[in-house]
């Protein structure tokens, strides 16, 4: 079966969250005389992900967006890190630094060549207006916004791809995933998707250990969008 859509995780595949973060903390810390290690900053924010959303996973609230399990996270990180006294509207703008994250390099002139033969899709676990935000302010050439929220399963709940997929009206085995994450990859396989592993061995910083190399056979391996454009023929 001939893939018509790709969908795409976006953090850590499409945009560099963790430089981005860092970027930003280092000056707002200039800006207000606060002398932080901002990598650990990024880092044990990000840790505080997957957990909140095992918590709406396994149903101990109701469905919660990511921009409100950031806000969450954000408010025990600030008082981990010792910086108190931030008023409402700067903590809002702090946890939209999800908003603003920057693509890769490579990202918007690999999705644009993508885009010419592909429908292109997030399958994000980030909330409608976060990855809207995120477009507009990275130039990021969705077809659609797709994922978690509009399913209303994280992944890797199988809802999440299947869901997406059908918002589509496409087949499982239309839809070619791709991430940087082998288990995202393995979770939309089980679902019948195809599977595309893109390399971004400095996610995580320089001492990154996993997600370095794909693990498990899957239908592409590319090291950046552009080299997977030239891979479909793009």
């Amino acid at each position: 079966m001939a893939f018509k859509a790709l969908l795409f995780d976006v953090f850590g595949t499409v945009v560099d969250w963790r430089g981005s973060i860092i970027a930003e903390a280092e000056g707002w810390g200039r800006s207000h005389g606060l002398d932080r290690d901002w990598a650990a900053f990024a880092d044990g924010w990000r840790a505080k992900y997957q957990p909140a959303m095992q918590r709406v996973r396994e149903g101990q609230s109701g469905w919660v967006k990511l921009d409100d399990l950031h806000h969450a996270n954000l408010l025990e990180l600030l008082d981990e890190f010792g910086i108190s006294g931030l008023s409402e509207q700067e903590i809002d703008h702090w946890n939209r630094v999800w908003h603003r994250l920057n693509p890769w390099p490579d990202s918007v002139a690999g999705l644009t060549r993508l885009k010419r033969d592909y429908i292109l899709a997030t399958l994000s676990n980030g909330n409608v207006a976060l990855i809207v935000n995120m477009a507009k302010h990275g130039g990021l050439p969705w077809d659609a916004v797709l994922g978690a929220e509009v399913a209303g399963h994280y992944k890797p709940q199988p809802e999440a791809y299947l869901k997406t997929a059908g918002f589509l009206g496409l087949a499982p085995g239309e839809c070619l995933m791709v991430a940087a994450h082998n288990a995202d990859l393995v979770a939309a396989a089980g679902c019948g998707l195809g599977t595309a592993f893109i390399r971004r061995p400095t996610e995580y910083g320089p001492s990154q250990d996993f997600d370095m190399e794909p693990e498990n056979e899957y239908d592409y391996v590319a090291d950046d969008f552009l080299d997977l454009a030239s891979q479909l023929g793009c």
